[in-house]
């Protein structure tokens, strides 16, 4: 009795060769519809679904491998007796390879295919033989992706026999592909039907591997970068574009993750300079070379090795002056021809790196891992929900504009967070301490560092003051504005404080911890 092949493919790349090779190896293969018309036409015997069944395809193709002669043939336990004796009595023969990859669900969503078109490329059958035959390994070997025919023919022309490890291998990608193919359906399903529910009680999140990075946030921790399918198509950080330099990092990919996000906060040419997770320089301007020049002056040492984000395409000027230090990124939107010929001359190692979401904020939800389980929230896209000031003196115009400045940019530091600003661009910048206190001396002890004065400058708090002991330490260094949530229990003494130094101060009613 020959050894059989199941083969049914939606993707057709690899198919020809790989079932040549099969029937070269004394294989029957059987298929169905439109992969058995393609192997026919290239001279391969085929042996029809519908033959095996004694069944024709049904319901356009909706019911055709869904009948025991199929499935009796792939669950069959070979060293069971008894399991072996039904086939027999029910004229079944055994299926020992089975190559399906799944209708393509994926990419009828992506061609913005209708509702009823985007149900009909979900998959019956194809998952049912899939998990049959990946239950089944110990005597089936399945095959779910074309990148493993030659493996598999390799090991059967060498063995005559695929071996239980690979079997095994196989078998469970098989398991991730089904899983991961029904993720997709039930997140995009979620969002087709427009339920979106944000936190069901079974959770599944596809993604797929774009690629393995060189290690971890250190050298001793293995790595990898996962795309969403169902995200962004396209207009993600994960999915962006390197036009020159190194490969990305684990953490280059974390820093640059927290510079985009904060640079699309302004409409206006702007600038962020990230180290470490942290803006260490921020600055609008009205044209990209001062922007640069602005931010990367506000604290130079901390630039050093640092990311560098643009809200507009990188101009050839811009260009002339990043390469005056050592950066790891520079990422824009787009980079002008000139520019980008001058960067990758100038800088052979300079990550140069193109991302196209610049112009909306991220969707979705934010996903953080827990020993044992995984903290999942909304992302922290709103900026505030009131505008209230509540102290004697009101904000002028300039300073306006730079308590709505310092409070984009300190939405997006580590808690707790102190920013002080002036004319549009950081003065200094406290991040990632245990007191508030703390946080504005690491913000003052920056603008001394480098020289700025904040005599007239505005200060952003990302949560409520506890106490007044802030506000009088700004006033000793004149900053005369203050922004914040508001909601402590001592606000009417912060309040105070404020009054008595003439500081003007707006609550927004909305924190942004950010940890």
């Amino acid at each position: 009795m020959k050894k059989r092949a199941l083969i049914s493919v939606s993707n057709k790349a690899g198919v020809v060769e790989f079932a040549k090779n099969l029937v070269d190896l004394g294989f029957e293969i059987i298929s169905s519809s439109g992969t058995a018309r393609v192997l026919k036409e290239n001279g391969i015997p085929v042996i029809e679904v519908s033959q095996i069944t004694g069944f024709p395809e049904i319901m356009g193709g909706r019911v055709k491998t869904l009948h025991p002669k199929i499935h009796g043939g792939l669950l069959a336990v070979r060293d069971n007796p008894e399991y072996m004796k039904q086939l027999e009595e029910q004229g079944i023969q055994p299926i020992d390879i089975v190559a399906i990859n799944l209708y393509p669900f994926e990419e009828t969503v992506k061609k913005g295919a209708d509702l009823d078109e985007i149900i009909e490329n979900i998959d019956i059958g194809g998952p049912a033989m899939v998990r049959a035959s990946a239950k089944n390994h110990k005597f089936v070997t399945v095959v779910v992706d074309p990148e493993d025919y030659d493996f598999v023919i390799k090991e059967l022309k060498e063995k005559g026999e695929t071996s239980i490890e690979t079997k095994r291998k196989l078998a469970l990608k098989a398991f991730r592909h089904t899983a991961f193919y029904d993720s997709v359906i039930s997140e995009v399903l979620n969002q087709k039907f427009g339920i979106n529910e944000k936190f069901p009680e079974e959770l599944c999140i596809p993604v797929r591997k774009r690629s393995s990075l060189r290690y971890g946030e250190n050298p001793h921790q293995e790595a990898a970068v996962y795309v969403s399918p169902t995200e962004n198509n396209g207009l993600s950080i994960a999915e962006s574009e390197v036009l020159h330099g190194k490969e990305m990092s684990y953490n280059n990919f974390l820093d640059v993750e927290a510079a985009v996000n904060l640079v699309k906060e302004f409409d206006e040419t702007a600038c962020v300079i990230v180290k470490h997770n942290n803006p260490c320089g921020v600055a609008v301007r009205d044209n990209q070379v001062d922007a640069y020049t602005e931010a990367l002056s506000r604290d130079p040492k901390s630039a050093f090795g640092g990311i560098v984000a643009f809200n507009k395409p990188v101009e050839l000027e811009t260009a002339k002056v990043l390469t005056e230090i050592f950066l790891e990124v520079v990422i824009a939107p787009d980079f002008e021809e000139e520019a980008l010929r001058f960067l990758t001359d100038k800088k052979k190692n300079l990550r140069i790196v193109k991302i196209k979401n610049f112009e909306k904020q991220p969707e979705g939800l934010d996903y953080r891992r827990i020993s044992g389980g995984m903290l999942i929230q909304d992302m922290d896209l709103r900026l505030y929900s009131e505008w209230k000031v509540v102290t004697d003196r009101e904000p002028s115009p300039q300073e306006i504009n730079d308590l709505l400045f310092a409070w984009k940019v300190v939405k997006h530091v580590k808690s707790n967070s102190v920013v002080i600003a002036k004319d549009k661009a950081t003065v200094g910048i406290g991040p990632g301490q245990t007191s508030r206190v703390d946080s504005l001396e690491t913000a003052l002890k920056k603008a001394n560092e480098f020289g700025f004065s904040t005599d007239g400058s505005v200060l952003a708090s990302e949560a409520f003051f506890p106490f007044r002991d802030s506000i009088d330490e700004a006033a000793k260094h004149g900053i005369k504005a203050v922004i914040q949530p508001g909601g402590s229990i001592r606000d009417k003494e912060v309040i105070q404080a404020a009054n008595e130094h003439g500081i003007a101060m707006v609550f927004t009613g909305m924190r942004h911890f950010k940890h």
